[in-house]
């Protein structure tokens, strides 16, 4: 378990050998950042959930992303970060457009209390890759009195090969790489709805 930014140093160097401004390197840093600088990989947090079982795992991502990538056997809490938006469709990058979820907070904190976690329980807060969703997911709950909420730094999936016939393909450490629980076969007791 790491309290620091464990991207800024790399993110600085790379911009160098990209000759990228250092401000556009910290900026891309940032979004992992968290307030509380509290940062797991995926098999620390499976460690910490087998260490202290008031532990609780909080999956942000879409409920569509999950269905086709797998869901982490011990989550405990999905509320999705943002949502595929069906009706808006993103010519530039070939995709649908992402958008925030309005209810994040409420939906979020009405299942922390559901579970009865404490204030100073240990939160592990998973996305894909540990990047855009769960850093800013993390300082929403440390904001609603949580302290002790983890940042999983390289999420379900990981990240990507540099090389090979592969290439391109998350499948370098993260919960889904790493050996850890986890399953196509998603837990009613833990599954988003929309009216949740």
């Amino acid at each position: 378990m790491k309290k620091a930014s464990p991207f800024l140093c790399a993110a600085m160097g790379l911009s160098v050998f990209l000759g990228i401004s250092p401000s556009f390197a910290e900026e891309a840093a940032a979004y992992r950042e968290t307030t509380l600088g509290l940062y797991v990989t995926a098999t620390e947090a499976y460690e910490l959930m087998q260490e202290n079982e008031r532990a609780v795992l909080i999956d942000v991502r879409d409920p569509i992303e999950i269905k086709f990538t797998g869901f982490a056997e011990p989550t405990g809490i999905h509320v999705p970060w943002v949502l595929a938006d069906r009706d808006n469709f993103d010519e530039k990058s070939n995709t649908w457009a992402m958008g925030k979820n309005v209810d994040f907070d409420v939906q979020v904190k009405a299942e922390i209390e559901a579970l009865g976690v404490s204030h100073d329980d240990p939160i592990i807060v998973m996305c894909r890759s540990g990047a855009t969703r769960s850093a800013p997911a993390a300082d929403v709950i440390t904001a609603m009195g949580y302290s002790d909420v983890y940042s999983m730094t390289d999420g379900f999936e990981g990240g990507k090969l540099d090389e090979g016939d592969s290439q391109g393909v998350r499948a370098m450490d993260g919960w889904r790489n790493s050996g850890l629980p986890w399953s196509y076969n998603i837990n009613p007791d833990f599954a988003w709805y929309p009216d949740n």
